[in-house]
């Protein structure tokens, strides 16, 4: 089995040097526009960050393949294949970066044969790392993750984010999710505006749930290493294992809180990730 150590230190150098670029552009003036719908941000941040990103590893790592947020936005194929394959997403959470909303990250994940190896999400307002790599535990700043074990639901706090989305039907049943989460009853149900840092909280034992559909590969990928080897259990929203391209999730620290959240969920179908450029929404 081959020792992908290497390629985490550089992922977390690579984090660090692109976090510290946001952080700084967090307090300059942004040119923003918007891709799939009018809610779907990006800015030239976004470009510049995964450029530097991208052309970083694939100087060290030639032979190496990249699915990134914005080239996969401007028409690029995303495709995991077997080859060692980078997944990165430049700045989640770009409209709370636009609006200086302080949960904004850096994330990148790396999968070998179509399995994740190693997630590096890097907090770019209060400079928090998570790393993980699999069968080598999750650390945040070096210190040990652990999710949290309630099995309970009605103890759970469940996190989760809006998508893309806003149109009448698409939002009656995220609103009915919702409900029913909060009908269980649990002690109550957060959105924070980054799908990585929602699912990082997972992963530290700060919340017992998080789902979401419509998100991205991009924002599954480093955060699913992490929570796993936290103890958590990452999978499809119809209770099977994870898709990584099929833009739902469930996540937990436990398998009764995962089950139950799966159990209230109605689908919202945002498509496929590795589905044409142009379908992507």
């Amino acid at each position: 089995m081959e020792d992908w150590s290497d390629c985490l230190d550089v992922a977390v150098q690579i984090a660090l040097r692109a976090g510290q670029v946001v952080h700084l552009a967090v307090k300059q003036e942004k040119r923003v526009s918007s891709k799939s719908t009018p809610t779907d941000l990006v800015t030239e941040s976004d470009h510049q960050v995964e450029e530097l990103i991208i052309s970083t590893l694939s100087e060290k790592y030639p032979s190496h393949r990249f699915i990134g947020e914005e080239s996969s936005a401007a028409g690029v194929k995303c495709e995991l294949t077997d080859s060692p394959t980078w997944i990165i997403d430049p700045i989640d959470g770009t409209c709370n970066f636009v609006h200086s909303f302080p949960m904004v990250a850096v994330s990148i994940g790396f999968a070998v044969r179509k399995e994740l190896e190693f997630g590096v999400i890097y907090h770019c307002f209060d400079g928090t790392l998570y790393t993980a790599r699999k069968g080598h535990g999750a650390f945040c700043n070096g210190v040990r993750l652990h999710v949290s074990k309630e099995k309970d639901v009605s103890k759970a706090l469940i996190l989760t984010e809006i998508g893309a989305k806003r149109d009448p039907a698409t939002l009656d049943i995220f609103l009915g999710n919702i409900k029913k989460l909060l009908s269980a009853p649990t002690h109550g149900v957060r959105i924070i505006g980054s799908s990585t840092l929602a699912l990082c909280h997972i992963a530290s034992g700060a919340a017992e749930a998080y789902y979401q559909y419509g998100l991205h590969c991009w924002d599954i990928a480093a955060a699913a290493v992490i929570i796993r080897e936290a103890g958590g259990c990452v999978m499809d929203t119809t209770g099977g294992p994870l898709d990584l391209m099929s833009r739902r999730v469930v996540a937990a620290g436990t398998r009764e809180i995962a089950d139950y959240v799966v159990k209230q969920l109605l689908p919202i179908n945002y498509g496929r990730d590795d589905s044409e450029p142009d379908a992507h929404a």
